[in-house]
């Protein structure tokens, strides 16, 4: 029936968000890093400048 395509598009267009929200979300934390729990030693080199 043409009067309920509305409805149909609407389903579809929901639909479409959530998985595009979900898929965007997955990959987000699916790479998130862990790395501020490791701590880590930053070499620093000095340098004596003589002038």
């Amino acid at each position: 029936m043409p009067q309920m395509a509305p409805l149909n598009w609407l389903t579809l267009m929901i639909m479409f968000i959530m998985i595009l929200v979900l898929f965007n979300i997955m990959n987000y934390y699916s790479t998130l890093n862990y790395t501020s729990t490791k701590k880590q030693k930053k070499e620093m080199k000095k340098i004596n400048w003589k002038w």
